[in-house]
């Protein structure tokens, strides 16, 4: 048996580790035991603290300058939810919800380039946002529900796309679609317990 509060805990301290702030607060703390140092005419403290505190800031700085933050949970997932994660979840959905609930550097968006090869993001202006993430059970089979706003893609493009949708995030994969408001997109992907064969679809 599971213990599913471990596995959640684990799974966001990981996911919220802001790499970004802890360069910054250890190159700021490496800086001005440096300028210390210097006041004090302690040449090695001096050293160490400008030769590593600077760049360390300095690459915090960076970071924080590309930094893409989590994708907040909408609601909490439940001790039958994690239950079922844990023993129906496919690589797919598990990777791609790992992803989107840590911290980014270098991305505009989360899952920017699988939008894009979807036909989802004709440019990086229209690419949907990523705004939630939740977990829930459908018919008794797990579902990572994926929340968009897409205010430059209509729901009928989404639709359009749900065949490829379940190729790219397969196999055993089903992609429900559902626009609960204006220029809002939940996916589901939900897991099939008895996977049917998956037709490749053309890019």
């Amino acid at each position: 048996m599971i213990n599913n509060s471990n596995v959640q805990a684990k799974d966001t301290m990981l996911g919220r580790i802001n790499l970004s702030l802890v360069l910054l607060g250890v190159g700021g703390v490496l800086t001005i035991i440096g300028f210390v140092a210097y006041f004090q005419d302690n040449a090695t403290l001096n050293l160490a603290g400008f030769f590593y505190g600077i760049p360390i800031l300095l690459g915090g700085l960076a970071l924080r300058a590309a930094e893409l933050e989590p994708a907040p949970y909408t609601q909490p997932t439940t001790p039958e939810v994690l239950n079922l994660r844990a023993t129906q979840a496919t690589p797919t959905q598990n990777q791609v919800r790992q992803d989107v609930t840590r911290y980014r550097y270098g991305q505009e968006a989360h899952l920017d380039v699988a939008l894009q090869k979807l036909g989802l993001s004709p440019s990086g202006e229209e690419c949907p946002e990523l705004t939630g993430v939740r977990e829930i059970a459908v018919d008794g089979s797990y579902a990572l529900v994926l929340e968009f706003d897409s205010p430059k893609v209509p729901f009928s493009t989404w639709v359009e796309k749900k065949a490829k949708i379940e190729t790219f995030f397969g196999p055993s994969i089903r992609a429900d679609l559902n626009a609960p408001a204006e220029d809002h997109i939940e996916l589901a992907l939900v897991t099939r317990l008895d996977p049917t064969p998956t037709t490749p679809v053309e890019a």
